[in-house]
């Protein structure tokens, strides 16, 4: 028998909480739940969950800030993560996809049924992070079409460390992928 999926859920609104928590345990999802971001990295730490729900905006420690400990320790640094916003700002989904959180989902537009397909898909993807040698078959000519340093170094206000693919399998039996050019 398959255990269940340990997700912890953190926001400052009860009822957000309830609503979430309710649709998961009906699907055997394992759920505890955080009050802010202090709170969840507490649990997060007892706990050990196999993926995070954060809402932004909370008292004592906000989810960017819980995003920013969490990665800190390497317990729960490779822990996937998904913020749950009331508002949706793009500055706040620029900013967590810097800092690598996996999903950005609006409150108010994702159903719990949506939210447990996108959990669901982040824990079944395949995703691979390949570093691009500058001197391989096409390297030159991609970093020209994409206005990449030739030498594949990224800019300093963006790490510094070394351009690379991330690569997601679109699905189990397919052999094509979804590419994200980063920093690694």
């Amino acid at each position: 028998m398959q255990s269940a999926v340990k997700l912890l859920l953190v926001d400052d609104d009860a009822d957000t909480r309830a609503l979430y928590v309710e649709s998961l345990r009906a699907v055997n999802f394992d759920v505890r739940e955080g009050n802010d971001g202090l709170d969840g990295l507490k649990i997060a730490n007892e706990f050990a969950p196999n993926i995070i729900v954060t809402g932004i905006i909370m008292p004592r420690m906000d989810g960017f800030g819980l995003v920013n400990e969490l990665k800190k320790n390497v317990k729960t640094a490779n822990i996937p993560i998904i913020f749950l916003s009331h508002l949706g700002r793009e500055e706040d989904k620029a900013r967590a996809l810097t800092l690598g959180v996996k999903d950005f989902l609006i409150r108010d537009m994702t159903s719990p049924n949506d939210m447990i397909e996108r959990i669901n898909s982040i824990l079944t993807a395949k995703e691979y992070v390949l570093g691009i040698d500058p001197f391989s078959f096409d390297a030159a000519r991609f970093a020209q079409d994409f206005s990449l340093n030739p030498d594949f170094i990224c800019p300093e206000e963006r790490t510094g460390g070394r351009i690379a693919l991330k690569l997601r399998k679109r699905s189990a039996d397919d052999r094509f992928f979804e590419a994200e050019i980063l920093c690694a």
